[in-house]
């Protein structure tokens, strides 16, 4: 959770940080993408160094640093300062997503490993909901700094639970070697895989489709939608809670629905939701709540369907690896969003309109490649047997 908590629990406090650093609105959007992009470069060490080393000591390591970031976060008093904290932020909290996916796929297999993702999705998009409601709390009886210094607090609950906790999943014998010519050479071989990239692919876009909306969400919620910064409730609430009864609905499925149909369903639904959207918007001039909001809850429900099936094929195509594949499916998704926060959100965040055909030019865009990965004939994710070959699948 401390991940999506870093973007989501200063959006309340944009105008408060900008108005004392000096900042305009496109100014702070680029604590998004700087976080974003310092979350997808050091992605790619994450996965590999819980390989060589495991998953324990790089949660625990992380979670040290991003304490320390939080902190240079909350004591910085000018935007460059602010910036190279928020960077260190992401380059430390990665090792939740990354490595936690890692960390279950090592001891479950299957329909359980299906339910748990499931149980992680709905975990990861309760963060979404409840940190921009947390973050207008503490700005109205705090200075923003609050905020940065509740991720701190955050941060040491979760060390000593994982301290606690927290079991090591990744024994020694299994463990890889970390030299660079290895990694690069294991990096490769995963990312010119076209299995690969039409998966990670179609995850990104998918994503890539909310995502626009929540890096957007100072501009949806209180320029568009006229609500305060108290009131990002009305924005989040309903689509995580949609996020987190399809991640239910997923886990309850396991093993009763096969992964292509649940997927199918999803993208379904992705669709029903990216209609809608478009719609309201050309036929309203001025959104108001909720109606502006139950689309993304519509497509937020299919992401959730969607999530686990790619992910887990993922994951299975590297049985010796999951901690790289996870770390270049993390980084290509992570790109993605750098791109939306730092280049599309402030472009398209003025109009609703355009909003709402962004988000489903990108649901369009991650159906086509499910549907080129799942065309007749073509060996479905999670298909293989659990006993995989050491070697990647090359379909």
């Amino acid at each position: 959770m401390f991940g999506p908590f870093s973007i989501d629990t200063i959006f309340p406090a944009f105008e408060h940080i900008g108005a004392e650093l000096g900042a305009d609105k496109v100014a702070m959007q680029q604590t998004i993408s700087v976080y974003l992009l310092a979350y997808a470069a050091m992605s790619v060490v994450h996965g590999p160094l819980s390989d060589a080393i495991g998953r324990r000591k790089v949660i625990l390591g992380g979670l040290v640093v991003f304490a320390f970031a939080s902190a240079g976060c909350a004591l910085a008093r000018d935007l460059p300062t602010l910036l190279a904290f928020r960077a260190l932020q992401g380059l430390s909290a990665g090792v939740g997503l990354i490595v936690g996916r890692a960390l279950i796929r090592d001891v479950l297999h299957g329909h359980d490993a299906q339910r748990l993702m499931s149980q992680v999705s709905m975990i990861f998009g309760i963060a979404p909901a409840i940190a921009p409601i947390i973050g207008g709390w503490i700005l109205g009886w705090s200075h923003w700094s609050g905020i940065f210094w509740f991720l701190v607090g955050f941060a040491v609950l979760l060390l000593l639970a994982v301290w606690f906790a927290l079991p090591e999943t990744h024994p020694p014998e299994a463990r890889l070697s970390l030299a660079p010519r290895r990694l690069l050479r294991d990096y490769w071989a995963i990312f010119v895989n076209p299995r690969f990239q039409r998966l990670a692919a179609s995850g990104a876009f998918n994503f890539g489709a909310l995502f626009l909306y929540i890096a957007s969400a100072p501009a949806f919620v209180m320029d568009l939608l006229k609500l305060n910064e108290r009131q990002f409730a009305w924005f989040f609430v309903p689509m995580i809670g949609g996020m987190m009864l399809g991640a239910y609905t997923s886990g309850r499925s396991a093993g009763k629905i096969s992964g292509a149909r649940l997927a199918n369903t999803g993208f379904l639904f992705c669709g029903l939701g990216a209609l809608a959207n478009v719609l309201y918007n050309l036929f309203v001039p001025t959104p108001s709540v909720p109606w502006a909001v139950l689309p993304m809850a519509i497509g937020s429900f299919g992401i959730a369907l969607v999530f686990p099936i790619l992910t887990l094929a993922v994951l299975d195509m590297y049985p010796r690896q999951r901690g790289s594949a996870s770390s270049l499916q993390a980084f290509t998704s992570l790109v993605m969003n750098a791109i939306v926060a730092g280049v599309l959100s402030p472009l398209l965040s003025h109009r609703g309109i355009h909003l709402a055909l962004g988000g489903a030019a990108f649901s369009l865009i991650a159906w086509l490649f499910w549907r080129w990965e799942n065309r007749p004939g073509r060996r479905l994710p999670g298909a293989q047997p659990e006993a995989a070959a050491l070697e990647p699948t090359q379909l």
